[in-house]
């Protein structure tokens, strides 16, 4: 018989971009014709900043085979989409090359409720039914759980760390045959990790299954980026990480500073 799985609650969608930039076609570019692609590349940047809802920010890749890192996160896919079509469309695109991109939406896993309900009640039960839309209306009313679902960006953390990663199904070590009560334990376990970098490090987490090729995204905040470091280095000893976490590629990165476009196109003041 197959392991229940958790519960979720989803809000906004996201995407990570990672994008070269045409290098050759920029030192073709005249001064002025540079300064007029980095005030279009501001403008841009600042309608796609702040929408009715959710936002969007570009950083500054060091390292990571890539130069730049778009992040956006809107309430629907549709959105998402208009997003990613305004970036190809406009000058800037016509400089920019895809290295890849992340599709996913931000979650909370209910791991605990799910875990609980099914003890009480019997999993698939009515009651188990009733208990869990109790326990995600209560969840959604939480402002700690609408901040990981409609997660703002953070103030003074320029620095920013997105990986994306999946559970391991392997012999001996398959998260998907877990029971949920043996899930629940070792997801409290990694969360108390990350709790002692409040404060330090704002974490995003974003399901993608069905959507991405792995199965979560993970983006980190940060004002020390040693701070990424540390968080991920202590979360790797706990069993949810060392026996299941299988990862991919990170990419680490600074957030623009205003007029960061004119600074990273050379174009002149």
């Amino acid at each position: 018989m197959a392991e229940l799985h958790p519960a979720t609650l989803e809000g906004w969608y996201a995407l990570h971009q990672a994008w070269t930039l045409d290098w050759a076609a920029l030192r073709a570019l005249d001064p002025a014709a540079r300064a007029e692609l980095a005030a279009g590349a501001e403008a841009l940047w600042s309608e796609l900043a702040a929408p009715a809802e959710g936002w969007s920010a570009p950083f500054r890749l060091v390292g990571g085979g890539a130069d730049v890192l778009f992040a956006h996160f809107r309430p629907t896919l549709e959105e998402l989409a208009e997003v990613e079509l305004r970036v190809r469309r406009s000058a800037l695109g016509g400089v920019l090359r895809a290295e890849w991109d992340y599709l996913s939406v931000t979650e909370a896993g209910l791991y605990h409720a799910t875990a609980e309900a099914a003890a009480e009640h019997g999993a698939g039960t009515d009651a188990f039914r009733k208990a869990m839309d109790e326990a995600a209306a209560a969840e959604l009313a939480s402002p700690h759980v609408r901040t990981r679902l409609f997660p703002q960006v953070p103030e003074g953390m320029k620095y920013v760390s997105f990986y994306p990663m999946s559970k391991r199904r392997a012999p001996g070590a398959n998260w998907y045959t877990l029971p949920v009560e043996e899930r629940s334990r070792l997801m409290r376990e990694h969360g108390m990790t990350g709790r002692r970098f409040a404060g330090r490090i704002f974490q995003v987490i974003t399901g993608s299954v069905g959507l991405d090729d792995w199965e979560w995204g993970v983006t980190l905040f940060a004002r020390d980026p040693l701070d990424f470091k540390r968080i991920v280095t202590e979360m790797r000893y706990d069993d949810a990480s060392a026996l299941y976490g299988e990862f991919g590629e990170f990419v680490t990165g600074i957030r623009f500073a205003p007029g960061g476009w004119r600074e990273l196109l050379g174009a002149p003041e």
